[in-house]
Order: structure tokens, then sequence, then C-alpha cells
């Protein structure tokens, strides 16, 4: 089912923190990610602040069973959940989640199913589908009535993108975009100085997500049992992929590397720095201009046995303006590993951020050395911790607060991407109207968004 097209609509010099060289982690950390959630006002959807949370699945595969179901099942008794209900496409990857889950947990081969047949008995869903489902299943389940936990990025398009977000803001329910970096500790603290003047007006940031694998980022081992075809429903997955060919194995294990259902870097690895670095700024904004670059250089796929060639980048570059001229380049590769920092630079002193989030260094700008005091904030609670991410999301439907990557974020970050998709297969820099949403080169000229079915490969 395809998603509607829904249409929307420096700072003078302060007054410093006191200097000091080191602070605690636990001091840093502790309010922002294992907040006491019991004992405060529950949200909508639960009755009273000791209820517990009832959990449904859909995507039980890979990420869905070992980042979720099983670090949730860790958690449950800390978290006061229980793990309901389960949903995927294939039957093999139902029957593990419930075995795994254990108890009376129920399975569905179609999630709309499990929406409607667990009614009351369930209170929020994690989506761990490939990218084309997360916004049909997001909405259908905002609908419903569910708080709602789906994997990053966001949507494969951008029009879905404000489908969910006018969804979410209807319903009243909390969303949390599955990029855990946005709960470290690190990102929250120069969000804090940032906004305390202590850069002074930031002028630009550098992030990046660098892997390097000869034998083709992505190519996961086909499970011989899938490509026989029992139990699978192939029409579901493919959902609403205008390119569709027969039950395959490589597009099933292997779909990052295809247009058709996913933009390679820029939906998997580009969303986990860019996020967190948007956290960063205290800020977070809709993009002015976004121009990338994608090239693929090596041709890695060709070093794994039957592996068909990659549709996307083997590496990628981004640069991104932001509204008073702040601009952020994030550089992802699978063919190069060694990698820069992360650094945000102001006009008065720069954030040196450890790569999870768990270090912060405050560096002043030569000519401002006499009134900015370099500071050292170690020991931070580190990014890439799921289990902390579920919590901060657990929270925020307990207290009718906002998760670390709620919509509003996770909208703006999806801006950045697809325009990023756009420049880079379309080769133009796309400027972006937040209040028309219109895309449109530099002499004016309209680009329309990239959807299901505009390209040849989508």
């Amino acid at each position: 089912m395809q998603t509607p097209n829904i249409k929307a609509s420096p700072a003078s010099r302060r007054e410093f923190l006191k200097k000091a060289t080191l602070v605690s982690a636990a001091a840093a950390a502790a309010p922002l990610l294992r907040p006491k959630v019991f004992g405060q006002a529950p949200s909508a959807n639960v009755v009273g602040a000791n209820s517990r949370i009832n959990v449904g699945y859909i995507g039980v595969g890979g990420q869905g069973l070992n980042a979720h179901v099983r670090i949730m099942k860790a958690n449950a008794t800390a978290n006061n959940i229980a793990q309901v209900a389960v949903n995927d496409i294939w039957q093999k990857r139902v029957d593990k989640a419930k075995e795994v889950i254990g108890g009376d947990v129920k399975g569905f081969a179609d999630y709309r199913e499990m929406l409607r047949d667990m009614g009351d008995k369930m209170d929020a869903v994690v989506i761990s589908t490939h990218d084309p489902i997360h916004a049909a299943a997001s909405i259908a389940s905002l609908e419903a009535g569910k708080h709602v936990y789906v994997e990053k990025p966001l949507t494969r398009y951008l029009d879905e993108a404000f489908a969910i977000q006018e969804a979410v803001k209807k319903s009243g329910k909390k969303l949390q975009l599955g990029s855990q970096g946005c709960s470290a500790a690190g990102w929250h603290k120069a969000a804090e100085l940032i906004k305390g003047g202590k850069i002074g007006t930031p002028i630009w940031a550098q992030g990046y997500y660098c892997r390097n694998n000869p034998k083709g980022e992505w190519n996961y081992d086909i499970d011989a049992d899938f490509e026989k075809g029992a139990g699978v429903n192939w029409d579901a997955w493919l959902g609403p992929v205008k390119q569709r060919g027969p039950l395959s194995g490589e597009h099933y294990f292997r779909w990052r590397k295809f247009y058709p259902y996913c933009a390679g870097l820029l939906g998997d690895l580009v969303p986990h720095r860019l996020n967190p670095l948007m956290v960063a700024t205290g800020n977070p904004q809709f993009p002015k201009r976004v121009v990338c670059l994608g090239t693929k250089p090596v041709g890695t796929d060709k070093n794994k046995d039957g592996a068909l060639m990659r549709d996307v980048p083997e590496h990628v570059e981004v640069l991104a303006e932001f509204p008073g001229g702040f601009t952020m380049v994030i550089a992802a590769s699978t063919v190069a590993a060694r990698s820069p920092g992360f650094v945000i630079y102001g006009h008065m002193g720069s954030l040196d951020i450890g790569n999870a989030g768990e270090r912060l260094k405050l560096m002043p700008e030569q000519p401002f050395t006499d009134d900015i005091d370099m500071e050292d904030f170690s020991g931070l609670q580190p990014a890439e911790d799921i289990g902390a991410h579920h919590a901060n999301w657990f929270n925020a439907i307990r207290t009718g607060g906002e998760p670390s990557a709620n919509i509003d974020l996770a909208t703006k970050v999806q801006t950045v991407v697809c325009l990023a998709e756009i420049s880079d297969r379309l080769g133009v820099a796309c400027l972006f109207d937040e209040t028309t949403r219109k895309i449109t080169t530099a002499d004016g000229k309209e680009v329309p968004a990239i959807t299901y079915g505009t390209l040849e490969k989508s």
C-alpha cells in the first residue's frame, strides 16, 4: 500500500560556565538514559505508571530478533513490559521469535491482522522490517492506537516521512526512531554547551560511519529454507515496490544493496551519524540545501560467490546546509575504514565528540582563549546502547515526554537522507523549502521527489 503525499504546510558573547576539567559519567549520563520511570504519570495508552506495557513486533529477522526481541526480553523486568505478539512474512522467523520469547506469545503472518486481533492487549509495536514497509506499518500501528519504535531510516521515501509525522501528531502516540546514538550523553551535553553559547555561532560539523568489507557490505548468507518458498509471503514483503520480481534470497537477505528497497549507505549507516549530530546542534532543523556524491570505486560484490552487483554506492559524502549558514558533512563507506572524528566547529570554540558519544572536549579558538576555558567531559554514557534507547522510549510512553529520537528529529533527518539520494541519483544540488516542501535546483526548477516507480529502480 502506497502512502499518500500529504502537503503541509549570532549571538553576543554570553556568560560562561565555571571552569571544569572533568565531569563524572554518573552526573552527566544518569538523568538522560536510565530514568526512573515508575511512579510517574502514565501515557494515554498505559493504565498506570506501574502498569505493564505490552509489546508486539513487526519483522523479527536480523535486528528484529537480535537487537529488539532478545534485548527487550533480557530487560523485560526492569522495563516492566511483556512481549505479546510477533509478525513476519516468513513463518520460520515467526516460529523462532516465539521460541525465544516463550510463553503465550501470539504469532501472525500479517501485521494488520496482529493489530486488529491483539486490540487493547497490545500497547506498543517495534517495526524492524526492510525500509519500504516502515511507513505503512507505522501509520497502521499509530491509527490502531499503538506507540511505535521504528528502525532507521524512518521511511524509504520523503512523502512517507511527512505522512508518518502527520499520523504521530494526530494519534498523540510516542514514536522512537531506532537510531540509538541519540540516547548517548555526549550528544546531549554538546547541545547544552552550544545552547549555552560555549562555542559561539556554530559554523560546521563533521561525522562519519566507515567500514571496509572486501566481500561486499550486506552480502549476508542466504538461508536455503527461504528459497524453497514455504511459509513466505513474497508479495507482502515487496509491499509498495513497483519493480516486482520473483522470490529471491539475494534480494530478501541482501536488500540494502538494491534501490527498490533501500538507499544503501544513505539509508543504513548515514542516519546513525546524522541523527545524533543533529541532536548535538541543540536545534535540529530542516535542511536548506543538500548535495551528495556516491561512488562505486572497488566493486566488492565480485568477491562474494554468487552475489549480484549492487545498485547503491560503496562510498558516499553528504553535504547539508541549514538555516543560518550552518553546514554538516557526513562520510560513509564500505570500502575504506579510516575515518575523521566527530567535531562541531564554532566561531569561538569547537566540540570534539567521541565516536560513541562517550566523551566530549571543548576547545577554544585561539582569539577566544581568554574567554573560554578548555573543558574535558569524560566517561559519558556511550552510544549504541540499544537497551538504553528502548528504556528511553518506554519512559516517554509512561511520562508523556518526548523520546530522544522523536518524530520531529526523525522527519528532519529523513529529509536530508532523501534529498541526498535525489542529489546523487539525479546529479543535482537540492534546495528545500520547509514551508512548501518543494525541492528545486539553484535556478528554481522544481525537482519531483523520488518515490515508488518514479525511477527504473524504485
